[in-house]
């Protein structure tokens, strides 16, 4: 038995002939996570399916979701390894709220994201069935018992037999559930299964035509097992981009962006959640000329990228934030000595080892004011997959332009997200003019600082007539080491004048929504989906809340703080710790504020507050939402 389906695809009324007599629902969006131990492939499965979203004209955001362990044991609750999925009609910019349907490979890791709360109620489950019949009596007893209490809760569990089915085509199912999934979750989600054939011949590119071929089949078997036994279907309407679009994550667009802005010289040392961006840059970085050097360690990263930085070619270092804190002193190195560099912070929780694989907003203060002494950088922060690519094309042109240290700040949330945005064009005005290497006219000054910009022409090693010394003491015009007060002063004051001088070329970001209202939200970095989300809900119901995201934290644009003082209320969403007032012995003279509220307060004299989570998740924009009607509550007339 068949029945059709008309929906509407470019305006265009298409007819879909579906197998069985299955209702199609029309969605406007739906959030699935795909869960697994690690190992398992789910994170792969996730990732496939968002790409044949966005190659069918869905509005997607994925992100991974990585356990705190490397390899956690198997069946733990701690150890749901996956990839969450969000589906819509139009333009998607976070990963949502609770999961509508989740594919579980086991009913432990499913537990595991019971108790984060991160299922819808009602959520529908596709629940691995092999563990009810295992051989160990009590892990059987575990499944019969979370069955149990899931159908109890109230979600709609439907058992599938993934192992057994996969067993028809491979020897080893571990390998196979992730495409037999895929084919379930294209055909629920009525996406070409031709389009999901080519997604996997690119996804097992590398691997030998056999391994293709074998996935499309349990691909295939996967979407037969949907067709037979499953009586929902969905349908999410898709309007085709009109220009080429990529989909890719955030620290692989980090990665390209790279590449795009002529650096030529990445080093690095492994560390979690930043390590993808420089195995990603060493896949293609050799095909522009370009070198990934591994150190022993961050600090030996750092020194090799302020070395090659030094000799001409502008330098990247990738890192988190343990990996900073060990980058700090070469920092200050590059400070004083007003070397080009450029360092991506990927956050992750903290302090110390903290949470390695969740997501956090910790380190603004640290990379605004780590090192000692006064060592000014410049600090921005990415918001988005595309803002990723961008922000390195700006931190090189900045770098190079000012003689100065930039930071950009990205964090774990977005390192893995994957979101579909128009493809780059390449354009010349990326890239840095080529270093000036005539000959140094004589009597020409290594450290020779203009008095309004504090900007001095960069001299290379071998450039005739341009030795001088090179320290990280304090120095004169000459770079001769100088521990007077007046040569301590020339060098602070003129470091810091550039930062001015960049700031006089910044424009202020735009509002989102009304220029005037009750509540401004300020955000930023990954939170900016989120915000905007949920200030864009509130705007529909009448509210009078708007919001602000920055990019540029130091130096902030010109017109912040008039801004600010606009709106009756003030406060920032933020991703790192603020007290909470309702604790006993928290008041308003000691509360500790989230960081980019402090500056505010600070800078702008405006009693800015500020709500915060650091649950080791994104943060969503329900969450968001309530926070804002809380304050909303607060506003007088």
């Amino acid at each position: 038995m068949t029945t059709t389906t008309e929906h509407l695809v470019d305006g265009t009324a298409v007819t879909a002939v579906l197998p069985g007599p299955r209702t199609v629902t029309t969605l406007s969006e739906h959030i699935v996570e795909v869960i697994s131990d690690s190992g398992e492939g789910a994170q792969r499965c996730g990732q496939a399916l968002g790409a044949i979203a966005a190659k069918s004209g869905n509005g997607v955001w994925n992100v991974e979701i990585i356990p705190a362990e490397i390899q956690p044991p198997a069946r733990s609750v701690a150890g749901a390894s996956g990839n969450r999925i969000r589906l819509g009609a139009r333009r998607i910019t976070n990963g949502g709220d609770e999961a509508d349907l989740v594919v579980a490979f086991n009913e432990q890791v499913l537990l595991g994201r019971v108790r984060a709360n991160e299922l819808k109620p009602g959520c529908t489950i596709l629940l691995e069935s092999m563990w009810r019949e295992d051989r160990d009596p009590a892990i059987a007893r575990s499944y019969a018992a979370a069955y149990d209490e899931m159908v109890a809760a109230g979600y709609r569990v439907i058992e599938v037999p993934m192992e057994r089915e996969c067993r028809k085509l491979v020897p080893d199912p571990r390998r196979g559930k992730n495409m037999f999934v895929l084919g379930m979750l294209c055909d629920l989600y009525s996406f070409d299964p031709g389009l999901a054939k080519e997604q996997i011949a690119i996804t097992f590119g590398k691997k030998d035509q056999k391994v293709i071929d074998a996935n499309v089949r349990l691909f295939e078997a996967g979407w037969a097992w949907a067709g037979e036994n499953l009586d929902f279907r969905y349908g999410i309407p898709a309007t085709r981009a009109s220009e080429a679009q990529v989909v890719i994550t955030g620290n692989a667009a980090l990665a390209l962006g790279i590449l795009a802005s002529g650096m030529e010289i990445c080093a690095m040392y492994p560390i979690t959640p930043a390590t993808s961006a420089s195995h990603y840059l060493s896949e293609i970085f050799e095909r522009v000329g370009g070198v990934v050097h591994q150190a022993e360690d961050e600090i030996a990263a750092c020194a090799f990228a302020i070395g090659a930085s030094y000799a001409g070619k502008c330098a990247v270092t990738i890192t988190s934030g343990p990996g900073y804190s060990l980058k700090q002193e070469g920092i200050g190195l590059a400070v004083m000595a007003e070397i080009p560099l450029v360092v991506v912070n990927v956050q992750r929780g903290g302090p110390s080892t903290g949470q390695p694989t969740k997501p956090e907003q910790g380190d603004l203060l640290t990379v605004m004011y780590g090192s000692h002494g006064d060592a000014p950088k410049v600090v921005l922060a990415v918001s988005g997959i595309e803002d990723c690519f961008y922000a390195m094309i700006t931190a090189r042109k900045i770098a190079e332009t000012f003689n100065t240290v930039v930071v950009v700040l990205s964090d774990a949330s977005l390192a893995t997200a994957q979101q579909p945005f128009p493809r780059p064009v390449f354009t010349e005005d990326w890239l840095v003019p080529p270093v000036d290497q005539s000959a140094v006219p004589e009597g020409a000054k290594p450290y020779d600082w203009d008095a309004e910009t504090g900007l001095f022409r960069r001299f290379i090693p071998g450039q005739p007539g341009g030795m001088h010394t090179l320290t990280g003491l304090a120095h004169d015009r000459l770079g001769h080491v100088a521990y007077d007060p007046a040569a301590n002063e020339d060098g602070l004051r003129h470091r810091s004048l550039k930062l001015a001088a960049l700031q006089r070329t910044l424009r202020c970001p735009p509002v989102f929504g009304d220029a005037t209202g009750d509540l401004l939200v300020v955000g930023w970095g990954s939170t900016k989906g989120a915000i905007e989300e949920a200030v864009e809900g509130l705007r529909a119901e009448g509210r009078k809340v708007s919001s602000l995201h920055l990019t540029f934290i130091q130096p902030m644009p010109s017109g912040i703080g008039d801004i600010l003082k606009r709106f009756k209320k003030v406060m920032t969403v933020e991703a790192n710790w603020a007290d909470r007032l309702e604790d006993p012995l928290v008041s308003a003279e000691n509360r500790r504020y989230a960081a980019l509220a402090m500056l505010l307060r600070a800078r702008y004299l405006v009693d800015v507050d500020c709500w915060t989570e650091v649950s080791g998740r994104p943060i969503g924009p329900g969450a968001i939402r309530a926070a804002l009607l809380a304050r909303l509550g607060q506003v007088k007339g």
